[in-house]
């Protein structure tokens, strides 16, 4: 866990939760997953990273552009170090993949 992530401001990492979970809601019908008891930066990062894998699994050619910027959105303002911005960084390159198979038509 980055140091600078233990110490991260309250609202900072409310506002992360409800981003995610905004972006959990949109994509499935599912309830909300179970956090086993951690840290809470570190339960906020796993919840994240259930985000993005669950997007870029839902991925399709046509909506592969929307995911990517969904994505980015979550992450656009981290460090490069952060783990979920690299998760999302490799994941952009099968949505871009995917996007090619659509053809280039837009979401």
């Amino acid at each position: 866990m980055q140091d600078s992530l233990i110490a991260m401001d309250p609202a900072a990492l409310r506002n992360r939760l409800l981003m995610a979970t905004s972006m959990w809601r949109e994509a499935t019908d599912e309830p909300l997953p179970r956090m086993p008891p951690a840290d809470p930066v570190e339960q906020v990062e796993r919840f994240e990273l259930q985000v993005v894998e669950l997007l870029f699994e839902g991925a399709t050619a046509q909506t592969a552009r929307r995911v990517a910027d969904q994505t980015w959105d979550l992450v656009h303002d981290r460090a490069s170090t952060d783990p979920v911005r690299r998760r999302v960084v490799e994941g952009h390159e099968g949505l871009a993949r995917l996007a090619a198979q659509g053809g280039g038509v837009p979401d």
